[in-house]
């Protein structure tokens, strides 16, 4: 039997842009927030390295500096009023999180600490700057911590373990969505005025990727069923610090104290590649040049890793801490203790003694539910929108990441985006009324859920899975070319194909993760075709999208965001027939004219 909830606003996600938005909403709402997850279990929880904000509190910086290290650092494809609101609220959002009592590291006279990061530089990229506030390698955690204990504190409604598994929209209108409660595995309607998606990326398509299980795009795949376009999909930055085989991350605050790469000579290569910034030039930039050191028979003993070297005497070799001073084991000890406790448990190496085995890991989404400057989502690549539905974090692309993410940004668009769009949904549901809900707004996906559980078929869906993360890995990274994304694009609509035939073995209701996991097979195989098709269209190297074939950025022609949409039906797709149609919108420009991207 189905339940039925209504509420105010609904927010799918418990991370940190979900967290924010949920905040800010409640104070004149009832909300929700739909989690598949307990709430501090989400995958903010694992940004190790700072949030990014041009406080001054260790040298001088400017917002604009920022704003222009956002727009170079995505490759001059960010959309740059996005960019603008990105810098200038990163200031004032930190301080609120520090006034909700977020414990940020402190200098000697109490201001907040700062530290460096790959890309964040002064005067417009001629020296690195300290930027990025931090709380030791653990600051997504507490971020994640003390929103949610402002969530309990405003009496925000949370539905932890509920797994959305479709969006009610009809006539470019969004009235709930349907959740399938884990533990019973009863479906439940949420009817609400307005919608905030904030359910983070989907990495779980490649092979080595550093997000979590649970990261496989749900709500972004029923959106995207229901016909709202995906932007930039293409777009998907690895992130050149991944443990070897693993793909978990070390985070570039390893760097940002002094941490440099090393191949298998035992050369610092980043000073050829990047001679300003050298490790600490954008991550694109450095997951490119790792793959080329391997490529050229540099990889550590032949094989496709390099190191990432923290020994103290090594940083102070080669003067690569702040402001070139002496460091010792014991102060990496207290700043990166997360990060040097996961090389010692995971990989069996002592940092502080050794070099760490490294190679790029899939890591982050640029592209996603397209939206405007406030978080509300867009209908096609013009002026539609789709009324009620908004959407904040790594599942959306507003877009202030444009082809490369810089690090530390994803945490200012969590608590920038997420508190905008909070705040425009508080507004929204004042003037709103609820759009009826259609007649069995749950009939489609209950049809599918059913449809897996009781198919008689000869494809598991762990079969299925590794061949899509093997295919995207090797067909969709770091380098690409056409005749391997036409590979991928083949070969993730010969699985959707298959995915017609899974069977599950567990037919029960309660906490099927046999089901569930099946369900979000179905989803990553509609965004890996969507990534693929996105990136094969796109005949250029720019940002995270790095083609041999056309190895030149080309602003003439590429100079704009890809909108794919899907035209098929709106439950899981199982044919291996195009279903998809492209389309494009201009980039925003501002201040800052496209110009060559030097490190």
């Amino acid at each position: 039997m189905t339940q039925q909830h209504q509420f105010d606003a609904l927010i799918v996600g418990a991370g940190g842009a979900g967290l924010m938005a949920a905040l800010h909403a409640s104070k004149s709402a009832n909300v929700a927030v739909i989690s598949k997850l307990y709430p501090t279990r989400s995958h903010t929880g694992t940004a190790q390295g700072g949030i990014a904000a041009a406080l001054a509190n260790m040298e001088e910086d400017h917002w604009e500096w920022h704003m222009f290290d956002t727009i170079k650092g995505g490759d001059y494809l960010v959309d740059q009023d996005a960019a603008e609101i990105l810098a200038r609220d990163a200031i004032d959002a930190v301080i609120e999180l520090e006034h909700m009592g977020l414990p940020f590291d402190r200098t000697p006279d109490g201001r907040i600490e700062q530290r460096r990061f790959g890309g964040h530089t002064a005067e417009n990229g001629k020296r690195p700057v300290m930027r990025a506030c931090k709380s030791a390698d653990r600051t997504g955690h507490m971020i994640l911590q003390t929103l949610y204990q402002q969530c309990v504190k405003q009496k925000v409604n949370f539905f932890d373990e509920f797994f959305v598994v479709d969006l009610i929209i009809q006539d470019h209108v969004c009235r709930g969505v349907i959740a399938v409660e884990i533990d019973s595995g009863e479906l439940h309607v949420f009817h609400a005025k307005a919608v905030l998606l904030a359910s983070g990326g989907f990495g779980r398509m490649f092979r080595v990727t550093s997000n979590a299980h649970s990261l496989t795009g749900d709500p972004v795949a029923s959106a995207y069923r229901r016909g709202v376009p995906l932007e930039d999909l293409e777009f998907f930055q690895f992130h050149p610090t991944g443990m070897y085989k693993l793909g978990i991350l070390l985070s570039e605050a390893a760097r940002g104290e002094g941490g440099v790469f090393l191949n298998d000579k035992g050369e610092r290569f980043m000073e050829r590649y990047a001679p300003t910034m050298k490790d600490l030039a954008s991550r694109d930039v450095c997951s490119r040049c790792i793959y080329l050191e391997v490529r050229d028979g540099r990889g550590i003993g032949g094989k496709d890793y390099v190191y990432i070297d923290i020994r103290p005497e090594t940083i102070n070799k080669y003067k690569s801490a702040p402001g070139g001073k002496e460091v010792t084991a014991e102060e990496l000890e207290k700043k990166l203790p997360d990060i040097i406790e996961m090389m010692r448990v995971y990989q069996g190496v002592d940092p502080m003694k050794q070099p760490v085995p490294i190679q790029p890991t899939a890591h982050y989404a640029m592209g996603g539910v397209p939206t405007d400057n406030a978080g509300w989502v867009r209908a096609d690549a013009g002026a539609g929108m789709v009324t009620g539905l908004a959407a904040a974090g790594e599942c959306a692309c507003v877009s202030v990441h444009g082809a490369n993410r810089l690090g530390t940004n994803s945490l200012v668009d969590l608590v920038v985006f997420g508190r905008r769009g909070g705040r425009a949904v508080a507004e929204f549901i004042q003037h709103a009324d609820f759009a009826p809900l259609p007649k069995d707004p749950e009939a489609e996906v209950a049809a599918e859920l059913e449809r897996l559980r009781n198919q008689t078929g000869r494809e598991k869906a762990g079969r299925l899975r590794k061949e899509m993360q093997d295919v995207m890995m090797d067909n969709v990274g770091v380098f690409r070319e056409e005749k391997m994304m036409q590979t991928a694009v083949d070969k993730v609509r010969e699985l959707k194909s298959r995915y017609a035939q899974v069977q599950i073995d567990d037919k029960g209701r309660r906490f099927n993760t046999d089901l569930l996991e099946a369900f979000e097979l179905g989803c990553l195989l509609d965004l890996a075709e969507a990534t693929a098709v996105s990136a094969l269209a796109r005949k250029e190297s720019r940002g995270a999208h790095s083609r041999d074939d056309f190895q030149a950025r080309d602003d003439a022609n590429w100079l704009k965001h890809s909108f794919i949409t899907y035209t098929g039906a709106p439950t899981a797709s199982t044919t291996a027939n195009d279903q998809t149609a492209l389309t494009y919108r201009p980039v925003v420009i501002t201040k800052f004219e496209p110009k060559e991207r030097k490190y």
